[in-house]
């Protein structure tokens, strides 16, 4: 039994040694957007507006859900500021900065309350940071197509939206295997940084739809969101700059309050009814997206 506890300490010290690595790493990638952080923040200071709030409220919905699904923060998000008008590329980079906060506090709450899966962990680490800096980069390189992004953001935005709705009314099957967890993180990383979101939906949906054990998913899923994040707003942050901070400081604010309710409540919320809720309100907003772009 204390082998067990030492190896759960261990296990503990070394996550949290990464996860203050990636901390660092985030820290001096900004110390070279220093000078353009300090003038956006006095423009930002100046300019804050009512709609600050409802920033602050959508990042607390969007921890709310993420963290207690363990998916849609991402998507709930950058559906949410597209419809105000944010480039994807910029939508996407807002909700990744946002993220590095609130998806390590949701770990860290995670991680606290024995919710991780090491092995599980470990396997979704490396390719969902490998995917996720490749998404990046591409999405960054054709920002000038933001007209042609937009509805094509949004109809995978709306994918996403059936995919949730359609795991939440799916009957229970029972547990198999699920092959090669590396691709799907991957892939999981990739769609993630294009759209703003996708990890959880993709990831943690299908992890689930195969049997595995939703506490313990939706914990590893939520730790390993933070290096995703990380990885994905330092190629943002080298590709197109600092910008929209209004927007990140709102949803931080917002995320940082929801991330530990929201982990305390992982295993008391009757999860298909908000998987529902939130697959509804996906495919709405999208719907939105989509018909506002032909008719633009």
């Amino acid at each position: 039994m204390e082998v067990a506890e030492k190896n759960v300490t261990s296990n503990r010290r070394a996550i949290l040694g990464v996860m203050v690595a990636a901390g660092v790493l985030v820290v001096l990638a900004s110390v070279f957007y220093f000078d353009v952080i300090v003038d956006r923040g006095g423009e930002w200071l100046e300019g804050v507006g009512p709609e600050f709030f409802l920033f602050v409220l959508g990042g607390f919905i969007a921890q709310m859900i993420d963290g207690s699904l363990g998916m849609a923060y991402g998507v709930s998000a950058s559906t949410f500021l597209m419809s105000f008008g944010v480039p994807p590329a910029a939508a996407s980079a807002s909700v990744h900065t946002a993220e590095i906060f609130t998806s390590g506090a949701s770990g860290l709450s995670h991680l606290r309350l024995q919710n991780v899966n090491k092995k599980l962990f470990r396997s979704l680490l490396l390719p969902g940071i490998a995917g996720a800096v490749t998404g990046a980069y591409l999405l960054s390189s054709f920002e000038e197509y933001n007209y042609i992004l937009k509805p094509i953001v949004a109809t995978y935005t709306l994918v996403l939206g059936v995919i949730i709705v359609r795991k939440a009314i799916r009957k229970h099957q029972p547990k198999t295997k699920t092959k090669n967890i590396p691709a799907l993180a991957s892939f999981g990383g990739f769609m993630d940084s294009i759209g703003g979101g996708g990890w959880g939906p993709i990831v943690a949906s299908t992890l689930i739809a195969k049997g595995r054990n939703p506490r313990y998913t939706i914990g590893s899923v939520n730790l390993a969101e933070f290096f995703i994040s990380s990885a994905s707003s330092i190629t943002f942050f080298a590709t197109i700059g600092v910008g929209y901070l209004h927007i990140i400081v709102g949803l931080i604010l917002g995320g940082l309050v929801a991330a530990p309710i929201a982990a305390q409540l992982t295993r008391k919320l009757p999860v298909k009814k908000i998987m529902i809720i939130v697959g509804v309100v996906v495919i709405l907003v999208s719907v939105r997206l989509i018909v506002k772009a032909f008719l633009a």
